[in-house]
């Protein structure tokens, strides 16, 4: 069996140790409510579907034993509500959470931004946020193009670099992409 040397590094870091990269996994928020239209956009909360769709996404991660080191949200009701639902999920404390106010109607560069600006000592970063920003910063990292995140995916990616700050220029590799509905296709 092959592996490259992202894969490699992820499935058996206590050989790869020489190997350094960061691991980014985006999260679109899960389904939220429409049912009340005097609610501000920031302040829609999830929907039923959402509340159950954030546990299972977050429970298929932790299946495939995948570890977060921190969980960065936008600050909105709906991605607050789908983070701390993987924050629960991953049993971690809730101060692994960081808000950050530009995540909400965040586009490329705000997102790259971010990015680079996160704590070195994280390798395993999961961001919380909306689309179509966060669609668009998927679609600009690697060959593998997403047409929409629909609500509660994940697009997973591998960075070849020890360090976020050079996040922009370090070689990008897709690693999956995962919906709630994919295991009905």
């Amino acid at each position: 069996m092959y592996f490259n040397n992202f894969t490699a590094n992820f499935l058996f870091p206590e050989l790869f140790n020489n190997i350094m990269s960061k691991t980014l996994f985006l999260v679109r928020h899960a389904k939220s409510s429409w049912d009340d239209p005097s609610v501000a956009d920031f302040d829609r909360p999830l929907n039923e579907r959402g509340k159950k769709d954030a546990p299972a996404m977050a429970k298929k991660l932790k299946d495939k034993k995948i570890k977060i080191d921190a969980f960065v949200s936008s600050p909105a009701k709906r991605a607050r509500q789908t983070c701390n639902r993987f924050v629960k999920e991953f049993d971690v404390r809730k101060k692994k959470i960081v808000f950050e106010e530009k995540l909400y109607e965040a586009g490329e560069e705000t997102f790259l931004d971010i990015v680079e600006n996160l704590k070195n000592k994280w390798r395993h970063v999961a961001i919380f946020s909306h689309n179509p920003g966060i669609t668009s910063f998927a679609n600009s990292l690697t060959e593998t193009k997403v047409d929409d995140m629909p609500t509660c995916s994940i697009f997973a990616l591998i960075a070849d670099t020890d360090t976020w700050k050079n996040f922009k220029k370090a070689k990008k590799e897709f690693w999956f992409f995962e919906y709630p509905k994919a295991d009905e296709q």
